[in-house]
């Protein structure tokens, strides 16, 4: 099952800048576009928890 397109336009990074997220379906992530940071999609649910977060490219 994919991710529902309503439910990734309302998603955000959870830091403080509340960013928009990309999402990568084919590595089942979301890529935060001001810090960079990667959230996992797990069993079709998006981990949005910052400790979770691996840094990206633009972090």
């Amino acid at each position: 099952m994919a991710l529902d397109p309503q439910l990734l336009d309302i998603l955000a990074c959870p830091d403080t800048h509340h960013a928009p997220l990309t999402h990568d379906a084919d590595a089942q992530t979301l890529t935060c576009t001001e810090c960079g940071r990667v959230f996992e999609i797990r069993d079709d649910i998006p981990v949005l928890l910052l400790d979770e977060a691996r840094p990206g490219d633009a972090a």
